[in-house]
């Protein structure tokens, strides 16, 4: 009973890339037969939501969760406190200074930069190949916008210099970036010298 169940639930994964993990042009007639899938794996059919909103789509006020209570959200934060306090303390006790771990905007900001950087393959973890990810770079860079549009009047001069001094490089690596890859590769024309 389990087992015929559990066949009539199954579905199938076809992948339909267009690449190969390393990159190449996937030979369509090379694609793998779909994957069956077991149900059993999957989540029960009563927990999927009717619909998923789409990203570009507001969700309806009925699927947006209650938020916490006042009392909830207080030991929570109570909670929260207290193993950040624990941390600290071992922070302290291996030499370091907590105040390393502090976030202030500037370092907020500054992390949200180096993202963007990573995401346009401009810099890369130590040891590692640079990665460009132009979807994820636009999606940084729109955010720092967004912060931008959102804290007007409410940033210190030194902290609304260095978000504009973020946004300005990200944009101008972002715009470099993409027109470097919209041109065609160069090819070396013929070598011409004399050699007398």
């Amino acid at each position: 009973m389990a087992q015929k169940r559990r066949e009539e639930s199954e579905f199938k994964v076809s992948d339909k890339r267009l690449f190969t993990s390393d990159g190449e042009l996937r030979d369509s007639a090379e694609e793998p037969a779909p994957t069956p899938v077991a149900a059993a794996v999957a989540a029960p059919v009563s927990t999927i939501p009717e619909a998923v909103p789409t990203p570009t789509a507001p969700a309806p006020e009925s699927a947006v969760p209650e938020p916490p209570t006042a009392s909830e959200q207080q030991a929570q934060h109570d909670a929260y406190r207290q193993s950040a306090r624990d941390l600290d303390s071992r922070v302290e006790l291996s030499g370091h200074s907590a105040k390393e771990l502090e976030v202030s905007f500037e370092r907020f900001m500054a992390s949200l930069y180096m993202t963007a950087m990573m995401q346009l393959g401009l810099m890369q973890e130590r040891g590692g190949q640079p990665a460009v990810d132009l979807i994820g770079a636009r999606q940084t860079i729109d955010t720092l916008g967004m912060i931008a549009e959102k804290t007007k009047g409410n940033l210190t001069s030194r902290e609304q210099g260095f978000l504009q001094n973020c946004l300005y490089e990200l944009r101008m690596a972002y715009v470099e970036v993409t027109n470097a890859l919209a041109k065609p590769p160069q090819t070396p024309g013929p070598v011409t010298g004399t050699n007398g």
